[in-house]
């Protein structure tokens, strides 16, 4: 899977400040994971995927990097490693498939990364209630339309939502994705607000930019 705003957003925006395990969920080519590894001198990482060749992209570019002595990359289904694990994380991140609604894609490999069919909203609540630490948090990206189905999923899962951002592409344009931080238990008054990508064509907004601007070259 290419490198992607979504998984910049998510991996810029989760709280991981005081954790010590963090868990990403279909890490892709490893780029949320070291983010991760980036921000929290001290964790340590455990980096998931489904696609075994992905998860080899992933190990390569874990091992090119600073972080490789925090970052364990596992070729497993969420489904496969909840199986596998003893210990608990402190924080969850995933940019798990969500086009539910969409048509799967021809190539087999990208409709497993990328359609809720291979891990519902559900399942991913089920089993992260069961991965995490009693204060442990999980943060989410998905698209703004299905904010209210993760919602449910969430409250089905025992979790309550803690905080959110909702995105928009542009100040004229409507939310495209919305950031979820949910905690275990029925959950209080949440934090939330919004975040604008771009100003207009090609000029990122000074939020967007103090957000995501130690991850980029140039910004």
């Amino acid at each position: 899977m290419k490198v992607g705003t979504d998984g910049v957003l998510l991996g810029a925006w989760a709280d991981i400040g005081g954790c010590r395990s963090i868990l990403d969920v279909g890490t892709g080519s490893g780029l949320i994971a070291l983010m991760m590894a980036q921000r929290n001198g001290l964790a340590s990482i455990t980096a998931i995927e489904i696609d075994s060749d992905a998860a080899m992209q992933a190990r390569e570019n874990v091992i090119c990097s600073p972080f490789r002595g925090r970052i364990e990359v596992l070729p497993l289904s969420l489904q496969e490693f909840q199986s596998t694990v003893t210990g608990k994380f402190d924080a969850i991140v995933s940019n798990p498939p969500f086009f539910v609604n969409s048509l799967p894609s021809p190539d087999l490999r990208r409709t497993g990364a990328r359609h809720a069919g291979s891990l519902t909203a559900d399942e991913l609540f089920s089993i992260s209630r069961k991965l995490l630490s009693e204060s442990g948090t999980l943060s989410l990206i998905y698209p703004f339309q299905d904010r209210e189905l993760v919602m449910a999923a969430a409250s089905r899962g025992g979790f309550g939502l803690s905080r959110e951002t909702v995105v928009y592409p542009t100040p004229t344009l409507p939310p495209k994705r919305v950031l979820m931080e949910f905690t275990a238990g029925p959950g209080g008054e949440s934090v939330g607000n919004d975040l604008v990508i771009e100003e207009e064509r090609h000029r990122y907004s000074p939020a967007f930019a103090t957000l995501v601007r130690d991850f980029y070259l140039y910004l």
